[in-house]
């Protein structure tokens, strides 16, 4: 298995680069060159498999065989052996064709934990094989971080720095990553914006030879094996509800683009979806281009859904190669653009292929908090603001003979001021503890030049 970059011009690497890479010399995201699909006859066949067995199903071809397979059977047993729900991601009935699937079972209770749990064990294991040292950097609106931390802090061979914006995350979300202890963890809040804390790891990863004896690694969505991680369980969901017989439909919180651009790599690989819905908040920039052609930058909105508090996404770029048929210069120009004007166009027809596939909504907190509300007084479950928005986009678009997924993306207790808001009462919170927890972090100015100098003094 080899991978490209979006914007045509980098060399073809195989995945353990790709690992280790993260973005592409040429500025742009690595996506694989082919897209195994599976035939409807073992799209059933994954029937009765575990969540463990059917991640290797998965994820090994994307593997190349650069792990040996027992070896990588045990890695993704490993990982989701650390999950608190036996099956992993379970599917929870709303009624009678409305499902959520539950990805909030792992240890820090939020879907970034499918991917980097599993990050953490590969970089772990080709770090060994290699005898190197390296600086992982991320940058969070929220989950990732903790979930990054969570992941990688046992890995011998790396320090860990991760950014995310002041006083922009909810306590709990910015508690759980600054109450880990590890050395090798290092915390900055940066005053500014997710978008100013992306900006911030792209300028260092353009540089990255100020590192002059460490690789530097992205443990952001735009490392490839993130998605890689995440296409599972949309498999893993459509086929318990009946696939390939049966179509689907997912409605996906998205902020980044990169657990939705994984319901589409699924659809890629033969899984039957018949919709992929864009759920955002007031920070609509996906919903705008769904609906209007108009991917335009605007200001960050401080929500109840922090985590989707995005106006650039990351992934973005890896749909709008597959949508110009993998032409790399068509999209190097628009994302060139982009990066001049704030804004972004693709022909009519394009869009009219990618609506095909994806519809957009989004909802502000007025509505968030009613679906909480009603989700709640209807059916007794408590829904965090993110699934919220998810619950809220697919009323709007499900259909009667289409069973109808939501992602329900973060456990509720991680918001418990939303929900409050919201009129839920929510019974105890496996998340209090935190507050006794001694905090450890670092604020800096939204600069770049702060932040090397900051990496260069701590590692």
């Amino acid at each position: 298995m080899k991978y490209i970059s979006t914007r045509g011009e980098a060399a073809k690497l195989g995945f353990e680069e790709v690992l280790f890479a993260g973005m592409a010399s040429d500025g742009g995201l690595y996506v694989p060159e082919e897209i195994l699909k599976f035939s409807p006859a073992q799209i059933a066949g994954f029937a009765g498999l575990s969540y463990a067995e059917l991640a290797f199903e998965i994820i090994n071809p994307f593997i190349g065989g650069e792990i040996p397979e027992k070896k990588l059977k045990e890695i993704i047993a490993e990982t989701y052996k650390v999950f608190r729900h036996p099956a992993v991601a379970p599917l929870k009935q709303l009624d009678e064709n409305e499902w959520l699937l539950e990805l909030f079972h792992g240890p820090t209770l939020a879907f970034k934990d499918f991917a980097l749990q599993l990050l953490g064990r590969l970089l772990d294991y080709f770090l060994e094989k290699r005898k190197e040292k390296i600086v992982i950097l991320g940058a969070t609106s929220g989950d990732t971080g903790s979930a990054a931390i969570n992941g990688c802090k046992n890995c011998r061979n790396a320090e860990i720095f991760i950014l995310h914006p002041h006083g922009k995350t909810s306590e709990i979300q910015r508690r759980q990553m600054t109450t880990v202890a590890a050395k090798n963890v290092h915390n900055i809040a940066v005053k500014g914006t997710f978008d100013d804390c992306q900006d911030i790891v792209k300028s260092l990863f353009a540089q990255r030879d100020f590192l002059k004896n460490r690789r530097l690694v992205a443990v952001n969505s735009i490392n490839w094996a993130r998605v890689m991680a995440q296409i599972v369980y949309y498999f893993s969901a459509a086929v318990a509800l009946g696939s390939p017989a049966k179509s689907v439909s997912f409605s996906v919180p998205t902020g980044n683009f990169g657990d939705i651009f994984a319901g589409f790599m699924a659809y890629k690989m033969g899984l039957p979806i018949t919709k992929l819905i864009i759920a955002t908040n007031e920070n609509d920039i996906l919903a705008r281009f769904i609906n209007a052609n108009d991917y335009a930058k605007k200001s960050v909105r401080t929500t109840l859904s922090p985590s989707m508090d995005i106006q650039v996404s990351s992934n973005f770029e890896r749909l709008l190669f597959f949508a110009h048929d993998g032409d790399g210069r068509e999209v190097s120009r628009l994302m060139a653009d982009f990066k001049k004007t704030g804004r972004l166009k693709v022909a009519p027809q394009v869009l009219g292929e990618i609506r095909k596939i994806f519809s957009g909504h989004s909802a502000d907190d007025v509505e968030t908090r009613e679906v909480i509300k009603k989700i709640h007084d209807v059916t007794g479950e408590i829904a965090d603001p993110h699934t919220a928005v998810g619950l809220s986009a697919a009323g709007k678009f499900k259909e009667k003979s289409t069973p109808m997924i939501t992602l329900a993306t973060a456990h509720p207790a991680k918001f418990p001021e939303a929900i409050k808001k919201a009129g839920v009462l929510m019974a105890g919170n496996p998340l209090a503890n935190l507050s006794r927890k001694k905090e450890k972090l670092v604020i800096l100015p939204n600069s770049a030049e702060k932040l090397r100098g900051f990496i260069v003094e701590n590692i």
